[in-house]
């Protein structure tokens, strides 16, 4: 059933790639107000402005989302200021090449840990009584394609995205019966400051805003798990249904071409 577009957004990450694209997409479809995060703050300037020009009121923080209490602040000021909507927990990173002890404990702290701060204290100001109207109750979570089988190229970033991809999918069941709905975002390669750093050929590539319209879309029809393209959704599927043997021998030959 497709819903009302929300209103008033909340989105970590949103300087560039997935998060950029789909708050520009949010108020293109007539979201009022928009609070963006990011660690950049010449690009998340650049972001707001672009918001503000489309007509929306928007404004951002320079955030750091391991940081769980300047998170939570931000998410219940964020909240008095405008009664939240959607809450958009997708700041990640992709660390390649060797994964050292810190570069490990980094990606599980942003991709997981920055999750966990985001969702929380969303699914807390959603929990509420109080009677404040809003147009709906929703977050959405960005995991990964590589959520569906760790890959020997990216051991930490593959743990991280399986992980909020399995939260995420328990979360939309035990927060229904609250009327708070969570969809979870597997994405396969899109355009963002990550993938322009890979120097390997990326199958079925699509641009950010291509992505942010499917995103979207979706998300007004509270689909539940938003992966796509389809054909690399299915890959990743059949790998990860594989025995282990047969997987770890097709994961091998992707790693010695890449």
């Amino acid at each position: 059933m497709k819903r009302k577009h929300a209103k008033n957004i909340l989105i970590t990450g949103a300087t560039s790639g997935i998060g950029e694209a789909v708050a520009l997409e949010l108020v293109r479809r007539g979201a009022e107000r928009l609070f963006l995060c990011g660690r950049n703050a010449e690009r998340l300037a650049a972001v707001v402005g672009k918001c503000v020009e489309l007509g929306a009121a928007a404004s951002g923080e320079v955030i750091d989302v391991t940081d769980s209490a300047a998170v939570a602040e931000w998410i219940r000021n964020s909240d008095e200021i405008a009664p939240l909507d959607l809450v958009f927990a997708n700041a990640g990173v992709g660390i390649g090449g060797e994964e050292t002890s810190d570069n490990v404990r980094h990606t599980f702290d942003i991709n997981v840990g920055g999750v966990l701060n985001t969702v929380l204290p969303a699914i807390e100001v959603f929990s509420e009584e109080g009677g404040r109207d809003r147009n709906r109750r929703q977050i959405a979570i960005t995991s990964s394609m590589t959520g569906y089988h760790g890959l020997p190229t990216c051991p930490a970033y593959s743990a991280t995205k399986a992980c909020v991809k399995a939260w995420g999918a328990g979360l939309r069941g035990y927060l229904r019966p609250r009327g708070i709905m969570v969809n979870t975002i597997c994405p396969g390669f899109v355009r963002s400051r990550l993938t322009d750093k890979n120097k390997f050929k990326m199958p079925f590539f699509w641009e950010a805003d291509k992505a942010a319209r499917v995103i979207v879309s979706r998300l007004d029809r509270d689909i539940g798990l938003i992966a796509f393209p389809w054909q690399m959704r299915f890959a990743c599927w059949l790998g990860a249904c594989l025995p282990e043997r047969v997987s770890s021998w097709i994961y091998g030959l992707v790693n010695v071409a890449l």
